[in-house]
């Protein structure tokens, strides 16, 4: 994987945690195939549907697959049931070598901080199961701003920027899909695209 570093002065780094950091994206996949077909989808969920809402919070994911379909979905069970699947699947995940190899490199002397759309117990799970938690003091989700401004709003960007005492021009974000590339830019935001479902990935074990 061949990583596309800009030209700039920057204090501090924000990284998406599933499909950037961690290959958790398939594992995913499957958690809210099997939770929403026993919360009551009694249809195969369109894996690039799917993708396309990397990095929204889990609620509105789950909100807006009940619209996608037509089905009236209980959200908040979604999320419960497909969190639950996940975790039982989280040991399967295998670290992004080169995101990771970087995010090593730069905390060396600049602030890190982890940007997710997933909840704060599931992103500290993951983290935990990938060894990365000592590398990430900051950690921010949808449950750290006001409902329905996580991504691809820029709230969540500009929050970690605080707490981490930085510019928000002044940050490089990693990414993987769209919603938060769209967000990190909003927040005024250089943005790394990192390559994630499709292609051939360099795995750590």
């Amino acid at each position: 994987m061949q990583l596309d570093i800009p030209e700039g002065d920057f204090a501090g780094y924000l990284f998406d945690l599933d499909g950037t950091l961690v290959d958790t994206m398939p594992l995913h996949f499957v958690a809210w195939r099997q939770a929403l077909w026993q919360c009551g989808l009694e249809r195969d969920l369109d894996e690039d549907f799917f993708y396309s809402l990397g990095g929204v919070p889990t609620l509105l994911v789950a909100q807006r697959i009940g619209e996608h379909y037509g089905v009236k979905l209980d959200a908040a069970r979604v999320e419960h049931v497909k969190e639950e699947f996940y975790l039982e699947l989280l040991r399967d995940a295998k670290l992004i070598r080169p995101v990771v190899a970087f995010a090593r490199r730069v905390a060396k002397a600049h602030p890190l901080a982890i940007v997710t759309g997933g909840m704060p117990e599931v992103a500290q799970a993951t983290l935990e199961s990938a060894g990365l938690s000592a590398l990430f003091p900051i950690v921010v989700t949808p449950a750290d701003v006001p409902s329905g401004h996580g991504k691809p709003a820029p709230d969540m960007f500009l929050l970690a920027a605080r707490r981490m005492g930085v510019e928000p021009e002044r940050c490089l974000v990693f990414e993987d899909a769209e919603p938060g590339i769209v967000g990190a830019r909003a927040a005024g935001m250089q943005v790394v695209r990192v390559p994630s479902r499709g292609l051939s990935r360099t795995r750590a074990p």
